[in-house]
């Protein structure tokens, strides 16, 4: 049933932004008055296909879904008549096929923007942002933060959640800023500027536990080590472990917190742990052999059994927040932007060395982040669908032949040189671009394979 989720989710997300890119260039082309002869959804054999508009445009939908294209009247690829030579591509004007080609991107963009604004309307879920245990020896420790403070404001920019908080400290760090002035509030209600330095925060930092490298901890409520789940035909169902069972003491440590009782069980796969507990007026003693698996290319243990949560204080610790729709759209677009830049500066810094190709991620990773992005709720998987659509936006947007930036480069040196560049020339720069995208593309499918290994 997951696994259909997943296929689902990515199928309508992959859809969504394939649709919004192609109907930008086929509303402008029509605007521009070129004539549109097939609109696909994916490459290859047509699977439904339908004509339909005054032109008797073919709308497709092919094989393979991954992308699309409009096929656009065009002289230089093949006959065109002469009531329709006005209407076709290559007799427009540079200006005109400019605003057709980027039309593309563009509408990826405002996408993310409609995306964006319905996320804050609706209200954005998430984490306060309180400290956790700082982690010793690292920027945080450094700056003397303190377990329990939240945090307000890094710099000028106020703090909401925990993702804001890390968005705007992954974004400094990107930008190399060394110095960044965090203010906190306390339990006692006092206020703390504290200086947090990243100059020593290097791109191999730059990954999932990039809170943990600057040594912050997301707080988390104390609980209690008492079974609520016990997973059917688990290791911890055929030793014997009940529900409401509270374990006491793992090989002689006493166990206060259920953290403390997962942290004996992850780090003794396949040993003997001697267990005594507490089941309604008795002590119990039990050994349990926790069953061996990895978890990213390491052996931890599992017992197949899960806590008692009090879901009141969870609820604490969350928070919603939501705009008008005035705010939202300013918010919105703010949003688009600022993940556009950052997007720039990551693929920039790839290509300088500075930040790793493990990065770059293939369509097996997007349907693993859709399917448990939709899992999540609405909220997560508009926030999913904009992000992936500024992505869209921004690869289409780089100045490599056969996407979309690499016809704008050659429109910007036509502009320039007065003349189109040479058809060898644009043969040379289609070659060299299918190259690059079958690099990234093998890097990409490198990399969702080496993720599904690790796991």
């Amino acid at each position: 049933m997951t696994l259909f989720f997943t296929i689902i989710a990515f199928i309508f997300a992959l859809g969504l932004l394939i649709v919004f890119h192609e109907f930008g260039h086929y509303w402008v082309a029509r605007m521009c008055d070129v004539k549109v002869l097939r609109f696909s959804i994916g490459f290859g054999r047509p699977l439904i296909k339908k004509y339909w508009g005054k032109d008797q445009t073919e709308w497709v939908i092919a094989a393979f879904p991954i992308g699309g294209y409009v096929k656009m009247l065009d002289e230089r690829e093949g006959e065109v008549a002469p009531e329709d030579l006005t209407r076709s591509f290559n007799r427009k004007s540079v200006i005109h096929r400019f605003a057709i080609v980027s039309a593309g991107p563009i509408a990826n963009f405002l996408l993310a923007i409609l995306l964006y604004w319905l996320l804050f309307m609706h209200g954005v879920s998430g984490m306060k942002p309180i400290l956790g245990p700082i982690i010793p020896e690292t920027p945080a420790a450094m700056a003397a933060f303190e377990a329990g403070e939240t945090i307000i404001k890094i710099g000028d920019e106020p703090v909401s959640t925990w993702q804001d908080a890390r968005w705007i400290l992954l974004a400094q760090a990107i930008e190399r800023s060394p110095i960044l002035t965090v203010e906190t509030l306390n339990q006692d209600g006092q206020f703390t500027l504290r200086q947090l330095d990243l100059s020593k925060i290097n791109a191999d930092d730059l990954d999932a536990d990039f809170l943990k490298k600057i040594g912050l901890n997301v707080y988390q409520p104390e609980i209690k080590p008492v079974i609520d789940q016990v997973i059917s035909n688990g290791v911890g169902e055929r030793a014997g472990l009940l529900t409401n069972d509270e374990i006491l003491f793992v090989n002689g440590e006493e166990i206060v917190q259920w953290k403390d009782l997962v942290r004996q069980i992850r780090n003794n796969p396949g040993k003997l742990l001697a267990m005594k507990i507490q089941r309604h007026d008795t002590i119990v003693s039990m050994n349990i052999t926790p069953e061996t698996t990895t978890e990213n290319g390491k052996q931890i243990g599992k017992v197949g059994i899960g806590p008692k949560i009090d879901h009141s204080r969870i609820k604490d610790l969350l928070v919603e927040v939501s705009y008008p729709a005035s705010a939202a759209m300013v918010k919105a677009i703010t949003k688009t932007w600022e993940t556009s830049v950052f997007t720039l500066q990551m693929l920039w810094k790839m290509v300088i060395g500075e930040v790793s190709l493990k990065n770059v991620s293939g369509p097996i990773t997007i349907a693993d982040y859709a399917g448990k992005s939709a899992q999540m709720g609405i909220a997560s998987y508009l926030g999913f669908l904009a992000l992936i659509s500024i992505s869209l936006g921004v690869l289409n947007l780089l100045p490599i032949p056969l996407l979309d930036g690499g016809h704008l480069m050659y429109y910007v040196i036509e502009i320039i040189k007065g003349r189109p560049l040479s058809e060898r020339a644009m043969e040379i720069g289609q070659q060299m671009g299918m190259m690059l995208l079958f690099t990234l593309m093998a890097i990409a499918i490198y990399n969702d394979i080496n993720r599904l290994i690790s796991i």
